[in-house]
């Protein structure tokens, strides 16, 4: 009987290694080197945001989410690196 090993390859998703807002997009440079930016109207609660409120976001649970403390908001990076928002893409 052969047998066959077949090595199976991890996926790691990557994480937010800095955060910061510019004229209302949120941008993450990640962990595998990229930089990404996304609208802050893409999510209802960013959407009615202050541009003040906005520059309060954090990065939390080692990089994989981003917060802001004042407007109760939470959003993990792996969601917004899979492209999942709330709300569709409006020019």
């Amino acid at each position: 009987m052969n047998t066959i090993l077949v090595e199976k390859e991890t996926l790691v998703e990557p994480n937010a290694t800095n955060v910061w807002v510019q004229e209302r997009t949120i941008f993450l440079e990640l962990t595998d080197g990229r930089t990404i930016g996304f609208p802050a109207n893409r999510f209802r609660i960013l959407k009615n945001a202050t541009d003040e409120q906005l520059q309060e976001v954090r990065l939390r649970l080692d990089g994989f989410a981003l917060r802001w403390e004042s407007l109760d908001e939470d959003i993990t990076v792996p969601g917004i690196v899979a492209g999942n928002f709330q709300l569709p893409f409006e020019e």
